[in-house]
């Protein structure tokens, strides 16, 4: 018998353990997957040489191995944060942010007590288990690398951004849609800030996979390791300044694992330092940004190591000129995926530069396309303005809400987005922390003032508080 809506909403938010898999022995594992994936290249391919992968792969260390304990909706709300500006669909503000709103009762505890499929979850159409195992595989990865990244720095802030939207503003290819073609890249960037001081930014690459482990071992199954093989690829293909410079988390999620699902995760370490902004003026985030257009092809150089000779390699390389340039379009890009997320129109297309889609962002959408900034609610003790999705749960109808402190979002509606980063700075421990809130179900809140929550739709519905 499935959950009635109220059980399936009382399981959001219950806060639940997910396994971590990090250890010397997953380096090994991904070392062969990545030699076998290269001899299985060159016999399709005679003479070709063997793919460029992130160096010196290391397992995660300390607290960042321990479980991940969180609820089922604030691992959606990661998501949905982390996607607002993400090209898929391109229907703007359908949102791509509301695509998680399908895995609601996806999850729920498991017969030891950890995170897992529920039986809705692990029957899927074949189609849909595809996209299942890319989105919740993004959901839980950027889940423990946003985890890992605030464990490194407690004191700054984290935002999580689509490598696609924030790359287009450089190496855009031209066409009448710009894109980044088939060459490979990171999945997502974590930037870790402080309003004044210098930032550090991550790439990020995040995969999900159904395969079932060995039930004889109970190893897991090649395919993480392949995951994380050839997200090793796509890490090195993004340098900040030099070669090697970027620190990186490659993720790979066992939806199916025995104990539960369970994230494997590596690291490799670098700096990725940007230099501070002034809070205003020429250099800030506040100033609008001409595009820049590196070159692709031979634009990393590779110092001679380990008895191989120089050499140069294709890949997204921000010169050391232009890194002041690639934090402003950090910020900047946050900012609009901040907008998206409360559901913003046209306001959202100040941030963005031609290669990133200011002009399909500038236009009045059409009917049934549009994400509005119609909703106020207070949550807590804030006030929080966004917008609001309604679909159904079991023939119930329920309502989703996503919005930002309306206090933040006015100064990114005026283009002030320092003054915006030093006030969500200033207010980052005064927002709500629970799991839910009055009137509401499951809730996720974020420091940075964002909120995702939702209910089953009231009778009367007052959009004018809560």
């Amino acid at each position: 018998m499935s959950a009635s809506t109220e059980e399936v909403l009382a399981r959001l938010r219950r806060k639940l353990p997910v396994h971590i898999s990090s250890a010397t022995t997953l380096v090994t594992d991904t070392d062969k997957a990545a030699a076998a994936i290269d001899r299985q290249r060159a016999r399709k391919k005679d003479g070709q040489q063997p793919s460029a992968r992130k160096p010196d792969l290391r397992p995660m260390r300390g607290a960042d191995r321990e479980d991940l304990v969180l609820t089922p909706w604030e691992l959606l709300g990661v998501f949905a944060r982390a996607t607002t500006l993400a090209r898929q669909g391109r229907g703007r503000g359908l949102a791509e942010h509301w695509q998680g709103l399908k895995y609601c009762q996806a999850m729920a505890a498991g017969a030891g007590g950890h995170l897992a499929l529920t039986d809705e979850g692990q029957s899927p159409e074949l189609s849909y288990r595809a996209m299942q195992a890319r989105e919740l595989g993004r959901a839980f990865g950027l889940a423990v690398a946003e985890r890992a990244v605030r464990n490194r720095f407690p004191d700054h802030m984290v935002s999580t951004l689509d490598a696609e939207a924030v790359l287009l503003a450089g190496f855009a290819r031209s066409g009448p849609r710009p894109t980044l073609g088939a060459r490979p890249r990171p999945d997502f960037f974590i930037e870790a800030w402080q309003p004044g001081e210098p930032s550090r930014v991550f790439a990020v690459t995040v995969n999900g996979n159904h395969q079932i482990a060995n039930k004889r071992t109970g190893k897991a199954d090649r395919s993480a390791f392949k995951q994380l093989a050839r997200g090793s690829e796509r890490a090195e293909h993004f340098h900040l300044a030099e070669w090697n410079s970027t620190p990186c988390l490659l993720i790979s999620t066992e939806l199916l694992a025995k104990e539960g699902i369970t994230v494997h995760a590596l690291q490799a370490p670098g700096k990725g330092l940007l230099p501070a902004r002034p809070d205003a003026g020429k250099g800030s985030a506040d100033a609008v940004l001409g595009e820049r257009n590196p070159p692709y092809a031979g634009a990393v150089r590779v110092p001679a190591a380990n008895g191989r000779r120089e050499r140069v390699q294709d890949g997204f390389l921000i010169p050391r000129k232009d890194v002041g340039w690639f934090g402003q379009l950090l910020a900047r890009t946050g900012a609009a995926a901040q907008l998206a997320f409360a559901g913003a129109g046209t306001e959202i297309a100040q941030y963005l530069t031609a290669g990133q889609g200011h002009k399909h962002y500038a236009q009045q959408t059409f009917a049934g396309s549009a994400s509005v900034r119609d909703a106020r609610h207070k949550i807590g003790a804030a006030w929080f303005v966004g917008t609001d999705q309604v679909f159904r749960v079991n023939h119930v109808r329920v309502e989703a809400f996503s919005g930002i402190a309306e206090e933040l979002y006015e100064l990114l509606v005026k283009g002030q987005v320092e003054a915006y980063r030093h006030r969500a700075y200033d207010l980052r421990d005064s927002f709500a922390t629970g799991t839910t809130a009055p009137n509401w179900g499951p809730v996720s809140f974020a420091d940075d003032g964002t909120v995702m929550a939702l209910r089953i739709l009231p009778k009367k519905d007052d959009t004018s508080s809560s």
